[in-house]
């Protein structure tokens, strides 16, 4: 009897566990038959791949155009998301801003516009953020500038936007070396 409570909750984890790899498997997927890949890089997706929740998703200057999914803010075991250099169009979901495990987000270099998302001041694991050489507008959202206060974000590079105001910095003493770099016209 001492078995059976022990395998059940295991077996019920890992059931748990292989619905939310289908899932991001779909999610991935699915924006894969919407994204223009005129490279081919994205021929190598393999839903029936052993372990098929990525971590790392690296699809820097692959020729990419399209644009980000809300979907992909349920990628929840995703830790990398790297699309610099693209031609990625259209607004940042903020969806995004599910993706707590993330540590390094690198959406610089594309076609990008509208606001960065409030939502992304939720990613609290976060160390790297750039989004430079894009045409985000408005301004950076003060959850965003809290993360810079908490410790974790590093980097924040928001060069090379539409991005209006100043940044102000207070009560941030303990944190790491972190750079914000911000359009010299704001």
């Amino acid at each position: 009897m001492m078995r059976l409570k022990v395998v059940v909750p295991l077996v019920f984890a890992f059931v748990i566990i292989a619905a939310e790899c289908n899932y991001e498997v779909d999610v991935l997927y699915a924006w894969r038959l919407e994204l223009t890949d005129p490279n081919n890089v994205l021929q190598s997706w393999d839903p029936t791949l052993r372990n098929p929740c990525p971590g790392f998703m690296d699809l820097g200057n692959a020729g990419l155009s399209g644009s980000l999914v809300a979907e992909l803010g349920g990628l929840t075991n995703l830790q990398y998301l790297q699309l610099e250099g693209n031609k990625i169009s259209g607004r940042i979901p903020s969806e995004l801003g599910n993706l707590t495990n993330l540590i390094s987000l690198g959406l610089s270099q594309n076609l990008l516009s509208g606001p960065i998302p409030v939502s992304l001041g939720n990613l609290r694991s976060l160390r790297f953020m750039n989004l430079n050489s894009n045409k985000l507008s408005g301004r950076i959202p003060d959850t965003v500038i809290q993360l810079i206060k908490w410790g974790q974000l590093q980097t924040l590079n928001v060069s090379d936007n539409q991005l209006a105001g100043t940044t102000r910095l207070t009560n941030t003493t303990g944190f790491q070396i972190t750079t914000i770099i911000q359009d010299p016209k704001a």
